[in-house]
């Protein structure tokens, strides 16, 4: 059965910093904080359509420090939540959240396991000291390291949070913050390349010249070699880039933004393992075999991966073959 999230956004509420990169008017696409009674009738209304369809979802709430609103306030959202999960339980699976590693201790992490709490995601964004007082987070990462240490242990699902591209970042950084997560053995990932937004601070920053992200393409590698790290490491990466967003598009000042943005980092790697197999062979004409799932990523957008392997001294055809990852055959 397919699964999805029912994703409730609590722009800004709670959150006790103005992070140097964050406009969650832009980035969640609401600015509205909804009440417990507006999140009962979403969760109502979507329960007969979701088992129509045959789906299962878990309850999110998401876009804002969810431990860190009001007591009140969580705790009225939490009913909502755990009333739909136990009226329908074959459909709502469970409920996640988003929040920032200083909003977490042993009482908040008690109240969410009460309520029926089911995966905790920690917006940590980067291990990096520097990085994280540069883009004025307001925690640290020990914080984060603590914070991760009593979700773990507390038998809620984990999850973390990066970014890439932040101010004062660099790749070494950002193989650092990976590591790092891979310590703290989480069982997801999501992968943000920082999106440069008007009315932030990072907006000024890169208006004022002071400072520039990554570009597309190093970001692109730089996200293949996370994707692959995590991969090895048997940790989840559910999500890689914003989601599509007109809101975003309109106020974009720069970074990476692509509403593909996963599916190109996915062909990259296959580009890079297409290229270290024939790079043991000799140039020509070559067949590609590879899983019908994978036929696209292998070719690359807009056949991009065929063309950089002409460039090679590769012409390759790609042909599908069940079960198979990549497997090279002379035309």
């Amino acid at each position: 059965m397919k699964r999805t999230n029912i994703s409730v956004f609590i722009p800004h509420k709670g959150c006790p910093h103005r992070c140097s990169f964050c406009d969650q008017r832009s980035i969640s696409g609401a600015a509205h904080a909804p009440t417990p009674q507006e999140v009962s009738e979403l969760l109502e209304g979507q329960a007969q359509h979701l088992s129509d369809i045959g789906m299962t979802a878990e309850i999110a709430f998401f876009g804002g420090s969810f431990t860190a609103i009001p007591r009140d306030y969580m705790v009225s959202l939490l009913e909502c939540a755990g009333s739909a999960v136990e009226k329908y339980p074959q459909v709502y699976s469970g409920i996640r959240c988003s929040t920032r590693p200083d909003c977490i201790d042993e009482e908040t992490v008690s109240l969410l396991k009460k309520y029926g709490m089911t995966a905790v995601e920690l917006g940590a964004q980067s291990m990096s000291g520097e990085v994280l007082v540069a883009n004025e987070r307001g925690h640290s990462p020990e914080d984060v390291r603590r914070a991760a240490k009593l979700i773990r242990e507390s038998g809620i699902s984990l999850g973390l949070q990066m970014m890439t591209g932040l101010y004062k970042d660099s790749e070494d950084a950002v193989r650092f913050t990976c590591r790092e997560f891979i310590a703290m053995n989480p069982d997801t990932v999501r992968i943000y390349p920082t999106v440069i937004l008007k009315g932030t601070r990072l907006g000024e920053l890169y208006e004022s010249g002071e400072y520039c992200s990554f570009g597309f393409e190093q970001t692109v590698d730089l996200c293949a070699e996370l994707l692959r790290e995590f991969t090895n490491a048997g940790i989840k990466v559910i999500r890689m880039g914003l989601h599509a967003s007109k809101d975003v598009e309109r106020d974009m000042l720069g970074g990476v933004y692509h509403p593909a943005f996963r599916e190109i980092v996915e062909s990259r790697l296959f580009l890079r393992d297409a290229e270290n197999m024939l790079s043991r062979l000799p140039q020509g004409e070559y067949t590609l075999y590879t899983d019908p799932k994978n036929i696209s990523r292998l070719t690359g957008q807009k056949r991009g991966n065929i063309a950089a392997l002409s460039e090679r001294g590769y012409s390759v055809k790609v042909k599908p073959c069940a079960g198979e990852y990549i497997r090279a055959e002379l035309a």
